[in-house]
């Protein structure tokens, strides 16, 4: 949509195919219903927040930013707030609004749409595009096209994989695919009982640690334990650094640490367990640390430490207290990797961005041929910054594919 806008803005004739039966079924579910449409951080951050090729936007959002976003948005009649870390929503809250608007605009704009219109190929001719092939047989020529098919995840809002196909055909590497943003499998003695289904843990830090037991990365965020391991925005925003961990150790496991109590340093939170118990000497232990950590979790690393709930704090030897304080600290488990790609809420890998012109989107191997979106080789955490990807690489592939099909003089019938 945000390709078939910028396209048309440009005086050309723009048809928007479809599979599905109507628009911007992903974005209508994005942000649970509430559409995360971008963030406000400054672009530095924003491409931090990208870890998978975020240094190929630099240039594409020099020419249109998160703020123009904003910007595009608000003048389509969608008033936007400003949430916790910089994510930006609907005042309305309600991701049906973005899309609403972007239907109106193509409208606005006089571009065709045809939904329920599986695409089957593109054809290609002499260096450049030449025409879009339906299944039904229909073929549309065009003197450019944009790919904006999204990646592999979520797949029953359309996004299926298909272009890859089209990409390669067009002479384009895709890189591997591999699930990001993603809840973790594990097949720990405490996740098959089902210990902690259900528990959430707020403003936990979550670590991967790599073979020799260093973190890879940390993030301080909220997760929750499952009925097939772990999930949240801590546990997703750490999943792909997993599946690269994996792949590059050949092991099937990957240790992650829990740090429950990440505010305060170990030697502290000995010290404060320490007066705690000696201040209540008579009190049962699952009483007088009550405050430390929700009931739960509590009873659970006081089981792993053999430390009896009901024992009271004055019958503690103070090694004991150091291994559970350490568990509160750094409570290790593994990880044996995560849910099908069909289940991540975004798709790693995808065509090379060594292939795409970072300024225009276009393709390096095809004349005519633009790429946005997921189907590219970005990927970035949740939060509004993939929307974001996805927005910016939009405008940009539609503004240069329309500006391409003028400098042809090339008008369809």
């Amino acid at each position: 949509m945000m390709a078939g806008i910028a396209a048309a803005e440009q005086g050309r004739q723009v048809l928007l195919v479809d599979k599905g039966d109507k628009l911007g079924r992903k974005l209508a579910i994005s942000g649970g219903g509430r559409c995360n449409v971008t963030n406000r951080l400054p672009v530095a951050e924003i491409i931090k927040h990208i870890p998978g090729n975020g240094r190929f936007l630099h240039s594409a959002l020099s020419i249109f930013s998160n703020e123009d976003i904003i910007s595009f948005f608000e003048k389509l009649g969608v008033e936007l707030k400003e949430e916790d870390h910089g994510r930006m929503f609907p005042v309305n809250d309600s991701a049906q609004s973005v899309v609403d608007a972007l239907i109106r605009r193509l409208d606005e704009l006089g571009v065709k749409r045809w939904t329920n219109c599986p695409v089957k190929t593109v054809e290609y001719d002499d260096g450049g595009v030449a025409s879009v092939v339906l299944h039904n047989g229909e073929v549309v020529e065009a003197r450019a096209v944009v790919i904006a098919v999204g990646g592999k995840s979520v797949p029953h809002t359309g996004s299926t994989g298909d272009g890859y196909a089209w990409a390669k055909k067009a002479g384009h590497t895709i890189t591997e695919l591999y699930p990001t943003e993603v809840p973790l499998t594990s097949a720990e003695p405490f996740i098959k009982s089902k210990t902690l289904q259900g528990l959430s843990l707020r403003e936990i830090a979550l670590s991967v640690l790599n073979a020799k037991g260093k973190p890879l990365i940390t993030h301080k965020m909220d997760m929750i334990f499952t009925h097939f391991g772990v999930s949240g925005p801590a546990v997703l925003r750490c999943s792909q650094y997993v599946v690269k961990e994996m792949k590059k150790t050949g092991l099937g496991e990957v240790v992650m640490s829990l740090d429950a109590v990440p505010d305060r340093n170990e030697e502290m939170l000995f010290q404060d367990v320490m007066k705690i118990v000696k201040s209540e000497p008579k009190k049962a232990l699952k009483n007088s640390l009550k405050g430390i950590l929700p009931e739960r979790y509590l009873m659970f690393l006081l089981e792993q430490n053999e430390l009896d709930p009901l024992g009271v704090g004055a019958t503690i030897p103070h090694d004991k207290i150091r291994s559970f304080v350490a568990s509160c600290k750094h409570f290790q488990f593994r990880v044996n990797g995560t849910l099908p790609l069909e289940k991540a809420f975004v798709t790693g890998g995808g065509v090379s961005v060594k292939e795409i012109e970072p300024q225009t989107m276009a393709s390096r191997k095809m004349n005519g041929l633009y790429f946005c979106g997921e189907i590219l080789d970005i990927h970035g955490y949740t939060g509004g910054y993939n929307i974001t990807s996805a927005l910016v690489t939009g405008r940009l592939a539609g503004l240069n594919a329309g500006k391409f099909a003028a400098s042809s003089g090339w008008q369809a019938e």
